[in-house]
């Protein structure tokens, strides 16, 4: 064999035993590019998109995310100011059809300074896995954060900053062909987020058919806002009625510190009758003048609640509350039956009730192992 065909067949023989490495796409963002427009031009291949901790970056439109199957936008500490009309980023979806097609898209947005203005900084859709972290968001107008059909998302310290309508929002798709059943934004886990509230923020956090959501080491604070969380499973818009989604099954709260007032209620809880809600270790500074939770539906189990007082006080509408209080303050009870009255068990009331509700029942309210 010549040797020229000998180091040939040597070579081949080598390299097939080592290991490919592939490396990701990388695109940098040039310092002054508006980042949608950028974007929008974004070749095919791009996995990993990287702006100048230096820079501060504008976008007056939205940042419309390409379809792929995993894209990194690395905030490397800039800060990004939105344009008064722009979502932020985003997704392009036309109906229920086009989302199935699309939800196997993944996003990792990260490490941004600050991402001010817009109508929203993330807006989310028809994504599975995706993630938000490490970012701070500033004065957006709509909500800070708006994740639809957005199933397995991971929001973990992003920091919401006077938002002037809501802050995070989890929710099921709103187009056509999207409903309370096949758009859901279920086993979302938002970990040390934090909403500092304006003066006309709504919901500091908002839950809206979608099950297995966790909340873990939360912080609402700031401003009156009407609430710290907005619960809910109803399937045709009426907030006003029960909750009946029956593919809603559970929704998970542990350690929430509260720190300001609210106008409404800090807990609005309308689940089915068979989701479970698990509220744990929350601490609500101060003597707040309204509801800490306002129930309506669903099995609602509260655990380790080490700080209580007699002005606190969970309003039912209905007349049969199904609450369990388990390892909490021993003044978080239904007081002594010599002072209870037709709407009042020491922490429990019944007010606003929907018709035909006029007398609280204590049957499925159970307190046990309270502390001394």
């Amino acid at each position: 064999m010549p040797v020229a065909d000998l180091l040939r067949a040597l070579l081949i023989a080598c390299t097939a035993s080592v290991p490919v490495i592939v490396q990701a796409t990388r695109y940098e963002v040039p310092a002054g590019a508006d980042l949608g427009e950028f974007v929008a031009q974004l070749p095919a291949d791009a996995t990993y998109l990287a702006l100048s901790k230096s820079a501060r970056y504008t976008s007056k439109g939205d940042i419309v995310l390409p379809d792929g199957v995993l894209l990194i936008i690395d905030g490397c500490g800039a800060t990004l100011e939105l344009g008064v009309g722009s979502h932020g980023f985003t997704r392009r979806i036309k109906d229920q059809a086009d989302a199935m097609k699309k939800v196997s898209s993944r996003y990792a947005i990260r490490d941004f300074a600050a991402i001010e203005g817009g109508l929203k900084a993330i807006d989310l859709q028809a994504t599975l896995g995706s993630t938000v972290t490490n970012c701070r968001l500033i004065g957006q107008s709509v909500a800070a954060v708006d994740l639809r059909f957005c199933l397995m998302a991971r929001l973990q310290n992003v920091l919401a900053t006077n938002p002037k309508g809501q802050g995070f929002v989890i929710r099921t798709g709103d187009w056509p062909g999207a409903n309370w059943n096949n758009s859901q934004s279920n086993s979302t886990v938002l970990e040390q987020c934090r909403v500092y509230s304006s003066g006309s923020t709504t919901n500091a956090f908002a839950v809206l058919n979608s099950g297995g959501v966790r909340m873990l080491d939360c912080v609402s604070e700031g401003a009156v806002s009407d609430r710290d969380i907005y619960l809910a499973a109803v399937t045709d818009g009426n907030e006003e009625r029960l909750a009946n989604n029956t593919v809603v099954k559970s929704f998970t709260l542990h350690n929430f510190h509260v720190e300001h007032k609210v106008r409404l209620e800090s807990i609005h809880v309308n689940m089915p009758n068979q989701a479970t809600v698990d509220l744990s270790n929350i601490y609500w500074n101060g003597k707040p003048e309204a509801p800490v939770i306002r129930y309506l539906r669903g099995q609602l189990n509260l655990s380790d609640i080490g700080w209580w007082s007699p002005d606190l006080r969970i309003v039912s509408r209905v007349t049969t509350p199904r609450i369990n209080a388990t390892r909490c303050h021993s003044q978080l009870r239904p007081g002594d039956k010599s002072q209870r009255t037709a709407t009042r068990a020491g922490s429990f009331e019944l007010a606003d009730p929907f018709p035909g509700h006029t007398r609280l029942d204590l049957t499925y309210v159970r307190v046990s192992a309270p502390s001394r």
